[in-house]
């Protein structure tokens, strides 16, 4: 895949959704034919990523190395459809309805914005968006989305790894683990009105989780900014965890000795862990996860462990009873 900034990108390249969608087809069908050619003329690495992660998409790096690409999506992996993913959101902060985010955080203020970096790190810092940004490169990554409640999507982020900012900042001996939060404002957010959650949300990650190069704070998805629905100006991407540990609107990443308390395990400790770590294997209490359904599609496709991204972050878990650290 051609990975460029964000910012090299003139308007009049920006290529209209019809076109991207199509060229995104041909892409994955490329790949599942093995038409070299055009994978070469893409810019994309046709390894085979294994029977255990066939058509995982994660373009981006996917090793330590800097430019390094991940697996290409695969047959079935088109990217979904711009309006499906922009018009049916999960971010109570808007809304707990799937259409109210979309209506209700039109007017939403991202202007100026600060992130707070603090906690356990030599170099704790207050930065306004844009210079928090700043001295990352901005690529586009391509990523399976897979929502607890048992949709999916194929999502074109724009974005950086979260290692940048880790490393930046630089986590002292005893560091283990990073806490991201979200904007807390009930005057622009109606549904922080009404003690749905204990807000402000809160989410977490294991630091090596937060350090692997698929984990990375997006700025932007179809290659425009990111709309205010789905988390602007700043969200947290993680392809190989459930949607709702991809925390949206981030005004602070704090590193810490003990693991923090997240949202939803705080609100329901029986049904959404700590890790939630896409598992076929492992049921919601209230529905199954063997399974999942494309925005856009009608029949369901099974679960890939790991939302088909083991190869890249199994070893993570070396050792972990995956039932029991759900």
């Amino acid at each position: 895949m051609l990975i460029r900034k964000a910012s090299d990108i003139p308007a009049s390249e920006i290529t209209p959704e019809a076109v991207y969608i199509d060229r995104r087809r041909f892409l994955g069908r490329a790949a599942g034919i093995g038409l070299a050619g055009a994978l070469a003329l893409a810019g994309c690495d046709a390894a085979d990523a294994g029977a255990s992660n066939a058509g995982a998409v994660a373009a981006g790096r996917a090793g330590d190395g800097a430019g390094e690409e991940g697996p290409e999506a695969g047959p079935g992996d088109e990217v979904t459809e711009e309006r499906r993913v922009t018009e049916y959101n999960n971010f109570y902060e808007f809304g707990t309805d799937k259409s109210e985010p979309a209506e209700n955080a039109k007017h939403f203020r991202t202007r100026p914005w600060t992130v707070a970096v603090e906690g356990l790190v030599a170099k704790p810092a207050v930065y306004q968006i844009e210079d928090f940004v700043r001295p990352s490169k901005v690529e586009e990554r391509v990523y399976r989305f897979r929502c607890v409640e048992a949709w999916s999507a194929v999502i074109p982020w724009l974005g950086f790894p979260l290692a940048d900012v880790l490393r930046r900042a630089q986590p002292l001996g005893s560091a283990r683990y990073v806490e991201l939060t979200t904007l807390h404002d009930p005057a622009q957010m109606p549904g922080q009105r009404r003690a749905v959650l204990d807000w402000p949300y809160t989410e977490g990650l294991r630091l090596d989780e937060a350090m692997h190069p698929l984990a990375i704070l997006s700025t932007g998805m179809y290659g425009k900014t990111l709309p205010n629905q789905n988390g602007a100006p700043l969200r947290l991407v993680v392809p190989w965890k459930y949607g709702f540990k991809s925390i949206k609107s981030v005004v602070k990443l704090r590193v810490t000795e003990r693991q923090p308390e997240t949202a939803w395990n705080k609100a329901n400790p029986d049904e959404y862990g700590f890790y939630s770590n896409v598992n076929p294997e492992v049921d919601h209490p209230r529905w199954s996860q063997a399974k999942e359904r494309r925005l856009g599609e009608f029949r369901k496709r099974p679960t890939l462990p790991f939302n088909g991204y083991a190869a890249e972050v199994g070893r993570l878990y070396a050792g972990m009873d995956l039932r029991k650290n759900y």
